[in-house]
């Protein structure tokens, strides 16, 4: 095994820990009144869903498609793969809604403007957010199937 493989492997998984704990945060701090404190925690946790997640989209297309794993015949002729990709899709498709409120937010927050915060709104986006912890997990499920030879 190379180090690269190994390395990337790593930074997958490591993935996996900081979007699963940020996106349970973010969840949390949304099910609160946001004032300025609820609100630095929430984009904190955001922050860290959106590192979490271009990590492991980064990571995934490497590993998959650029040689360093099992090659991308592999992965796209694995149901357990194609779960997980659709899985991933569900996740993505969610976060549309609340990432692009969530830079409006912080657009208003840095231009000293007040935030229009729904609180229907928020129980919303933290429902979602749960949703895509749920699924999160689910992911590790296709991932541990493939990686034991199911869905080939």
């Amino acid at each position: 095994m190379s180090y690269s493989r190994w390395i990337l492997a790593a930074l997958h998984l490591l993935a996996l820990g900081i979007g699963l704990g940020a996106i349970w945060w973010r969840a949390r701090a949304l099910g609160n009144e946001l004032d300025e404190e609820h609100l630095k925690r929430l984009f904190y946790a955001d922050n860290l869903w959106g590192i979490a997640a271009v990590l492991w989209i980064v990571t995934g297309l490497l590993r998959a498609f650029a040689g360093f794993e099992k090659g991308s015949d592999y992965y796209l002729n694995n149901s357990a793969f194609l779960i997980k990709m659709g899985l991933l899709g569900i996740i993505l498709l969610l976060e549309i809604w609340p990432a692009s409120t969530f830079v409006r937010w912080r657009i208003q927050r840095g231009r000293g403007q007040a935030i229009d915060i729904d609180s229907g709104r928020t129980s919303l986006f933290a429902t979602i957010s749960m949703i895509q912890a749920l699924l999160v997990v689910l992911m590790v499920f296709a991932a541990t199937a493939m990686a034991r030879g199911f869905g080939s």
